[in-house]
């Protein structure tokens, strides 16, 4: 990729990752950078409250609601391994979507994606048939919704075959194997902290198209879409830093939805 193919990128964040009296994203701060809110369905995280403020504060700053639809495992924060029958997985992609869009209507926006969480987003990297249950989730409640995720993943092939828009994502605080995978989270230095590391390897993947995988190979990596975790110590600071990185660096940060 050229420099200047890759001059716009998305900001996505995981937001409204609460529930009840307990909660984990600053979803004030963060919606204040980024342009893009992947809020939690219910599954992993959020309750309906929160799934409603979050979205009404979404709508009030322009930036686009996506729907991240996740393993029923509310105790592991869906970052568990699930064996989920396919009818059963496609059935409850559908119900969280379902649920997101009834808070997005009522706030004056609408849905604009869909990103699946943690065990789930990783199962559909190589996973064809969770992959295309996820897809036909996303059929059964907003036909014609993109689905961000992985370039090269399982799931980005089953939305293509359904004819749904695919966003490819990048993330700025996670380390990644020489094959364009994501570093597992049970191995050390899956998530990188250091914040001037961080802010480097987003300008690298936005100006550049690539990242430095955790061997130190140079890997190509084509995105639309950069990922700071909103459950990450600092986030909101940290997505700032980056956005006027990007900005410095000649990078337009706009959602791509």
């Amino acid at each position: 990729m050229t420099p200047s193919a890759a001059m716009t990128i998305d900001l996505n964040a995981d937001l409204g990752e609460g529930f009840g009296r307990w909660t984990l994203t600053d979803d004030d701060a963060l919606l204040s950078v980024v342009t893009s809110a992947n809020i939690a369905c219910g599954f992993h995280a959020g309750d309906p409250s929160t799934m409603r403020r979050v979205c009404e504060l979404a709508a009030e700053r322009g930036v686009r609601i996506g729907a991240q639809v996740s393993y029923r495992d509310l105790v592991g924060f869906g970052r568990r391994a699930m064996d989920v029958p396919p009818d059963e997985l496609a059935d409850e992609v559908a119900y969280q979507i379902g649920a997101l869009q009834a808070f997005a209507r009522g706030a004056g926006a609408r849905v604009a994606y869909v990103k699946p969480h943690g065990a789930l987003y990783n199962r559909t990297v190589h996973d064809e048939e969770q992959a295309e249950a996820v897809v036909r989730g996303v059929g059964l409640a907003a036909p014609g919704l993109p689905v961000l995720g992985l370039p090269g993943s399982r799931l980005h092939e089953a939305a293509g075959r359904a004819e749904l828009p695919v966003v490819a994502e990048a993330f700025a605080d996670r380390a990644y194997t020489p094959h364009g995978t994501l570093v597992p989270r049970r191995e050390p230095d899956a998530v990188v902290h250091d914040p001037e590391a961080v802010v480097r390897r987003s300008v690298a993947i936005a100006r550049d198209g690539e990242v430095t995988a955790r061997t130190g190979d140079r890997i190509r990596l084509r995105a639309r879409s950069l990922c700071v975790h909103g459950d990450t110590s600092g986030a909101a600071d940290l997505a700032r830093r980056v956005r006027t990185a990007l900005r410095a660096a000649g990078v337009r940060v706009e959602a791509f939805a």
